[in-house]
């Protein structure tokens, strides 16, 4: 096992390339790094929130919120499909997962059952409907989600979210985000750099629903604003309070969106321009057609931002959003609309701000602590063994962390505090190889053994071990990475890497340094025994 191979020798030469061309990129400035040749690497080590500074939110997704809505949108289908029919209605009541309507007159049961019974089909072959249509009574039917849907509701809307509020921190350029799921409805967010929470609580507090819906002009306003609004109307009101009554049926909403910048109107005002996808166009220029003369409100987030008239049929599938917005609001809209609607509001729970003096601090206290580490084993090794296998294992121990930056800045990792606490772990951890190995050497070498025969029995003998303990780690830092959150996953992250990089520095660096001195010095003693 102890002699010098030519695919060792290899190894050991590209795990120092490796080190070398990941690791070098964290040594340059950004301005240096987006100087390099396309072929180079140019990735380095992102900082954590602990190192850097920036903000932290904790959200909550409103879950409840959001089944409401998709309740009320449930009975405003029912409506539609069966005003279409002609069918009368006299109530329609919501529950926990649905609603029931109640017919006017028993005696179109049949005809509102064909009607409604489309709603509950699924999207293809391949589609599990998430809905059903029940007959209850004589005249009354049932339209509500199935127990799947509504079991998945709040976890899909979560992931949903969490997609969201990614998409919306990139708008703002934040670099390498955290989002991550916390429980079954938070999110943790976690932006490095980003020293102002307020901007991007304003930014991820807005849902973001878009609708376009009919203004009801034949409806008393007055009315409505009394408390006895239509049955299929409700009252919205503009950002300077000014009410509508709107219909609540939605004629296009924001999920058919495929595009929105900042423009100019006719009169050469900011506006909002959108274009919508194939769906999206036919159902507007259908719904505009239908209602040329007639004012239509285009609402964001329960305001209504316009409520233009129609003058003629927009069959494009591309229209313009008119307002008295600035050039900074429009901006802000529209990397909200291109971003995608949020399925449910997200309510903020906890909010910290890290300073980027105390990032500062950190990488400071970090970068200190590593160096006392490396000084400490290096003063240890070289007393213990010598200059020869101590200075070998030093050799190691240099490899191993450039292995594990190299490592880091390839995968994009992000460094956090307890991350440096896992990188001074590993070196511990390598420098153990080491240890094992020389000493097992040291017991061949006074029991009488040959310098060759120690130094394989070093090697054979000690392996077991070292692969027991690196396993044992391993699994331990597994099981943190899988259940941790933060800066335990860090930690872990770190210390995996750790255990793979040192498994490989330390021992083929001594083994191939230790052959290379066994085949120059051909020495008669092992120095260690003495």
């Amino acid at each position: 096992m102890i002699h010098l191979s030519r695919w060792k020798v290899i190894l050991l030469a590209l795990s120092f390339v490796f080190g070398l061309l990941f690791a070098y990129p964290n040594m340059l400035t950004a301005e240096q790094r987006e100087a390099l040749p396309g072929w180079l690497p140019r990735n380095g080590l992102n900082l954590g929130l602990d190192l850097q500074g920036g903000s932290y939110l904790l959200l909550e997704v409103d879950v409840p919120a959001m089944r409401a809505k998709r309740l009320t949108n449930l009975g405003e289908d029912a409506r539609t499909v069966l005003e279409e029919a002609q069918v009368a209605i006299s109530n329609i009541a919501q529950d926990g997962s649905g609603v029931t309507v109640t017919l006017a007159d028993p005696a179109t049961m049949d005809r509102a059952l064909e009607a409604m019974r489309p709603l509950a089909a699924g999207g293809g072959a391949a589609t599990v409907a998430d809905r059903t249509v029940q007959r209850q009574g004589e005249d009354r039917i049932r339209y509500a989600f199935t127990r799947q849907a509504m079991d998945s509701m709040a976890s899909d809307a979560v992931s949903q979210s969490i997609e969201v509020v990614r998409r919306r921190i990139d708008s703002l350029g934040t670099r390498e985000p955290s989002i991550t799921r916390e429980g079954a409805d938070r999110i943790v967010i976690q932006a490095p750099g980003e020293s102002d929470p307020a901007q991007l609580e304003r930014i991820l507090g807005q849902t973001a629903q878009l609708t376009f819906q009919m203004v009801d002009d034949e409806g008393s306003l007055e009315e409505a604003l009394a408390g006895f609004p239509p049955p299929d109307a409700e009252v919205i009101p503009d950002e300077n309070g000014t009410p509508y009554l709107v219909k609540k049926r939605v004629l296009v909403s924001g999920e058919n969106l495929t595009k929105a910048e900042v423009t100019t109107d006719q009169n050469n005002q900011t506006a909002i321009g959108f274009r919508f996808d194939g769906a999206g166009a036919r159902r507007f220029g259908e719904a505009t057609a239908a209602n040329i003369g007639k004012p239509f409100a285009i609402i964001l987030d329960g305001k209504v931002i316009s409520a233009p008239v129609i003058r003629s049929a927009i069959t494009g599938g591309s229209g313009v959003i008119e307002g008295s917005f600035s050039i900074e609001e429009a901006g802000e809209m529209v990397n909200l609309l291109n971003g995608g609607a949020l399925p449910a509001p997200l309510k903020v729970e906890e909010r910290r701000t890290v300073t980027a003096e105390l990032g500062a601090d950190a990488v400071a206290a970090g970068a200190l602590s590593t160096a006392i580490g490396f000084v400490i084993i290096l003063v240890f090794m070289l007393g213990a063994y010598g200059l020869l296998f101590g200075g070998i294992s030093v050799i190691g121990l240099g490899l191993n962390g450039l292995l594990i930056i190299g490592a880091m800045s390839m995968t994009g990792a992000t460094l956090t505090l307890p991350g440096i606490a896992g990188l001074v772990l590993t070196f511990a951890v390598a420098v153990d190889a080491n240890v094992l190995i020389y000493e097992r050497m040291r017991d061949e070498a006074r029991a009488g053994r040959s310098v060759i025969a120690s130094l394989d029995a070093g090697f054979n003998k000690a392996m077991g071990t070292i692969i027991d303990a690196n396993l044992t780690t391993l699994v331990a830092a597994l099981i943190m990475f899988m259940f941790g959150a933060g800066p335990v996953r860090g930690f872990a992250w770190t210390l995996t890497i750790g255990v793979f990089t040192s498994m490989l520095s330390a021992v083929l660096v001594a083994q191939v340094g230790l052959a290379w001195w066994l085949k120059l010095a051909k020495p008669k003693k092992l120095p260690i025994a003495e």
